[in-house]
């Protein structure tokens, strides 16, 4: 099995850390594993570069992270701290020459056709986001390398079109529905016939609160955030990991998360050799008495995986 290497870019909550006008002892830590970006990882895989959902942060995080490409963008659902900073991929569009690959379930589409209406007209606005939106489902999916083949050119004024092997250029919006291509694999993956060298991912049903959301594993590595239940039958697909993130917002019962004692008791019956907690407020201690405390109730309570809240910039793998 090929081995995944996770980067954590992001571990806070929808309003990250510090909190804005926030005075408390977390807040104003000066330990940088105390300061969070909003929820967001960066998977390396099988060659490939994935990164899972694009919340606000995603201009400092790509820049922190030295990120200059990306072969896919899986979203976990639509909220904002999720989903805000798509537009952003305009950088990419220009650096890189691609159009860039998302992935996500039919819901979450139709919301980024509300949210960035001017990225899915026909005619489009001189610089808008170029994005290749592929729907998925519960179902095992595969990903391929970004597209060699199709260069995107910027004709000054008009903004993006394809550039074909002939050195024609066409306007990017006379492919057909491109969301509805994520089975083809030739489209992602170079000419037809070409050995596309696709990876499958795994998605994880669970629900934020009566949404649904889902999480993805790489391997031997699932990631799950902003979760407050998880289906009996997804735990089949979450047997033999090294590692796993669980999302946690603070000690008290939520309604859209998992508590403390929730992700412990999640993180047992998983039984991953490493469990990472993200999505955490400022409700729990400095890291530091962070870790002291959950070594105590792993103890207590004799829970199999070893058990640590992540911080951005955390790599596991």
């Amino acid at each position: 099995m090929n081995r995944a290497r996770l980067t954590f870019l992001g571990t806070g909550t929808s309003q990250g850390v510090p909190i804005i006008g926030c005075r408390c002892e977390k807040c104003t830590s000066t330990d940088p594993r105390d300061k969070r970006f909003r929820s967001s990882v960066l998977v390396e895989y099988c060659g490939m570069t994935i990164l899972v959902d694009a919340g606000p942060d995603f201009r400092s995080q790509m820049i922190a992270a030295g990120v200059t490409h990306l072969d896919a963008i899986l979203l976990t659902h639509n909220h904002k701290d999720h989903t805000g900073g798509l537009d952003d991929v305009r950088a990419l569009n220009y650096i890189d020459r691609k159009v860039v690959h998302i992935y996500c379930e039919d819901y979450v589409l139709n919301s980024l056709k509300t949210e960035y209406a001017y990225a899915f007209t026909r005619e489009k606005y001189p610089g808008a986001p170029e994005w290749a939106v592929h729907r998925i489902g519960t179902e095992p999916f595969v990903i391929y390398p970004m597209d060699r083949n199709r260069d995107l050119v910027w004709v000054r004024n008009e903004g993006y079109r394809y550039q074909l092997e002939d050195g024609s250029l066409v306007p990017t919006d006379s492919e057909p529905d491109i969301a509805e291509r994520v089975n083809d694999p030739c489209f992602s993956g170079g000419q037809k016939g070409a050995k596309c060298n696709g990876v499958e991912i795994i998605p994880i049903r669970g629900w934020h609160d009566t949404l649904p959301v889902l999480g993805f594993r790489f391997g031997d590595i699932a990631y799950l955030t902003d979760m407050s239940s998880l289906p009996e039958e997804e735990l089949a697909k979450l047997r033999g990991l090294r590692h796993i993130t669980l999302n946690t917002v603070g000690y008290r019962p939520h309604h859209s998360h998992f508590s403390l004692d929730q992700a412990l008791e999640l993180a047992d019956r998983i039984g991953a050799e490493n469990t990472w907690l993200t999505h955490l407020s400022h409700s729990f201690p400095v890291h530091a008495q962070f870790c002291e405390e959950l070594d105590r109730l792993c103890r207590e309570r004799s829970i199999r995986s070893r058990v640590r809240p992540a911080w951005d910039g955390l790599v596991i793998g």
